[in-house]
């Protein structure tokens, strides 16, 4: 093949390299808006919708996220959904609304540990770590701030609820994936355990999929019912 053949291939081939260029600078365009314009995390699914035609959005979301990684805000990636964040080091400089979710107390604390490292896990199995009882109280203030939620129902005599956390937990305390949570070397190095720890405590490494487990049954409108999440008939209470 003579060099003039192929400088007309080159010149064949450019145009569609140069197309490419542009589809994928105005996906990453149109990703970074979707993200900058919703107060929550954005899901990969809802931004493969809304691009032109397919992309591999998770290559799309780690090129922005390594863009704004050194910006006063950063691109989080939070469980498979993507938000911007104020940058870690700045956060002091951020005044916080009087209207923020309300300090936790210990036994919120408590229980919303159990909930993350333990998930999915019951009401009752809470109760026999911590060694009291929990108040509908303090689960109410968890799920209220978003943090915690029904998973499903164990397969168990008595039917008792699953509790889990959600990705707005993941997201408020800056985890991608619940793998990220410290482990007992990391609480230890924080001064959040103490040095008299017994010689047979573990933490546990938290359950990396929102999938039900063997022995949890999803949960139904009926259950909802029966939970005070739905009125009767299916409407939801107010």
């Amino acid at each position: 093949m003579s060099d003039l053949e192929d400088v007309n291939i080159d010149e064949q081939e450019a145009p569609d390299s140069v197309d490419d260029s542009r589809a994928e600078t105005e996906a990453e365009r149109i990703a970074e808006a979707l993200v900058f314009a919703s107060a929550q995390p954005v899901s990969e699914g809802f931004i493969a919708d809304r691009l032109p035609r397919a992309f591999n959005v998770r290559a799309i979301m780690l090129r922005l996220k390594e863009q704004y990684a050194h910006r006063g805000v950063n691109l989080m990636q939070v469980d498979d959904a993507w938000a911007f964040r104020t940058a870690a080091d700045l956060s002091f400089v951020i005044r916080r609304d009087d209207n923020e979710v309300r300090k936790l107390s210990r036994a919120a604390l408590e229980v919303l540990a159990i909930i993350a490292y333990h998930q999915p896990v019951t009401r009752a199995e809470i109760e026999d770590i911590r060694g009291v009882q929990t108040s509908r109280g303090t689960l109410d203030v968890l799920m209220e701030a978003g943090w915690v939620r029904f998973r499903g129902r164990r397969r168990t005599p008595g039917r008792p609820v699953t509790l889990g956390t959600t990705r707005d937990f993941l997201d408020h305390f800056g985890l991608e994936e619940l793998r990220d949570l410290p482990g007992l070397e990391e609480l230890k190095g924080a001064g959040l355990l103490s040095g008299r720890v017994p010689a047979n405590f573990n933490i546990p490494s938290p359950m990396m999929s929102d999938e039900l487990a063997e022995d949890e049954d999803p949960i139904t409108q009926m259950d909802l019912e029966e939970l005070g999440l739905l009125a009767p008939g299916g409407a939801s209470e107010e």
